[in-house]
């Protein structure tokens, strides 16, 4: 059995029908028992606001909600996310009391969602898969980080 947490760019594959989502399902099995597959409510929030920016019609919008409702999501007012939120803002700042950050590597500044999703992936003991590379740096350190490239064909 193996977990996923899915990032943003993910689903908006799933939403558009992108080649990587077909990637994603023949790789990786998300969506086939027993591997589970999980998204953070931040990312439900990112979807919703960027439904609004570019002013999706409601077919669009319904198909954000049917997709919503297939993935189970995790909330981040546990104590666990939390503190593993804590944990890798200061580890991406170079602040982090017990894990150096490689020597030479400097301090990055991460979208504070991108910490919440990372946070979620972690304490769910989950690989984060992502269509950007914006998790590299903490790949191995506090979970593993499948990089999508979304312009695969």
């Amino acid at each position: 059995m193996s977990k996923y947490v899915l990032d943003t760019g993910i689903l908006l594959g799933y939403m558009r029908g992108a080649v990587y989502s077909e990637f994603i399902e023949k790789e990786f099995k998300i969506s086939e028992p027993p591997n589970i597959s999980l998204i953070s409510v931040v990312s439900i929030g990112e979807l919703y606001a960027l439904s609004f920016r570019l002013k999706w019609g409601n077919d669009k919008k319904e198909k954000l909600n049917e997709l919503i409702r297939r993935i189970p999501y995790m909330n981040i007012n546990h104590q666990d996310i939390l503190n593993k939120y804590a944990e890798i803002d200061a580890y991406s700042q170079g602040y982090h009391p017990h894990k150096k950050r490689p020597e030479g590597m400097s301090a990055k500044n991460m979208g504070k969602n991108d910490i919440w999703i990372a946070a979620t992936a972690a304490v769910s003991l989950a690989t984060l898969l992502t269509t950007d590379h914006d998790f590299d740096h903490l790949n191995k350190i506090f979970l593993n980080v499948e990089y999508i490239d979304p312009k695969m064909k």
